[in-house]
């Protein structure tokens, strides 16, 4: 059993999600050998320094330098788990960025409010409408200005959708209070941060129901803050896209 398993962390089902649980066993494993050596040192120091060998308080101390030298050894240790894996995973992190931006991804705006999750696509021109918090009301709850062209195709939905194989980039932000946008399953996490968007990408590798939570303490409905989020295949995303792209757009030509 992985240690991945051990830790009571449900299984990846995004591209970069191996190499992230890569990272938390490297981690983890580094911890407990930290964490015995420590611990025998410890017990060694208790043995060796014990009442009954050290009558008299010795005001030298100990003059050996090898507690130095585990210091030393650890900082140098702490360095390569910093240098060899952490920096290298960021930046192939930034250069997937690039990339994702040439291959057409899913785009979708998550706006968290105490306490839910709303999502908000772009409609088929693929352009989201302006957004303008004044215009916030029961029947338009993120404040979509639907006289902006870019607008007329626009649709919300209460459930994240998305096609697997292909990226996605969520634009995070919030309504009210700072929440935290957390899919255990993508290994996926961002702050949304009232006044801000900030991109959060990943490309699904299998189709699944799962859920969505909030990470970040934000009120006393902070734990039922959970969402839902579905990966199904091509057609059936692009053909729910389609309908609900067509859809919004007849309404708001309807209501003009």
């Amino acid at each position: 059993m992985s240690l991945i398993k051990l830790l009571g962390i449900p299984e990846s089902y995004s591209q970069h999600g191996p190499q992230v649980d890569h990272l938390i066993e490297v981690i983890h494993w580094f911890m407990l050998a930290l964490f015995v050596g420590w611990s025998i040192f410890f017990l060694v120091c208790l043995f060796k320094f014990r009442k009954s060998k050290n009558p008299k308080a010795s005001y030298q101390g100990v003059r050996s330098h090898l507690s130095t030298h585990l210091e030393i050894g650890v900082i140098l240790i702490e360095a390569v788990l910093l240098l060899g894996f952490a920096f290298p995973l960021w930046a192939e992190r930034v250069d997937d960025w690039k990339t994702v931006q040439e291959m057409n991804p899913t785009r979708v705006r998550v706006v968290g409010w105490q306490f839910g999750w709303t999502y908000h696509y772009p409609g088929a021109d693929g352009k989201f409408g302006r957004i303008d918090p004044q215009l916030i009301s029961g029947t338009n709850e993120l404040g979509i200005d639907y006289s902006d062209p870019n607008a007329l195709d626009d649709f919300t939905s209460p459930i994240l959708k998305l096609p697997v194989n292909r990226p996605a980039v969520l634009n995070v932000t919030s309504k009210d209070v700072i929440h935290n946008y957390s899919i255990v399953p993508m290994r996926a996490q961002q702050d949304a941060i009232p006044g801000q968007e900030h991109a959060l990408w990943f490309t699904p590798i299998k189709t699944m129901e799962t859920y969505v939570i909030c990470g970040q303490l934000c009120g006393e409905g902070h734990a039922n803050m959970v969402g839902s989020m579905e990966v199904g295949d091509d057609k059936e995303f692009d053909q729910w896209f389609s309908e609900q792209s067509a859809a919004a757009l007849k309404s708001h030509q309807a209501t003009e």
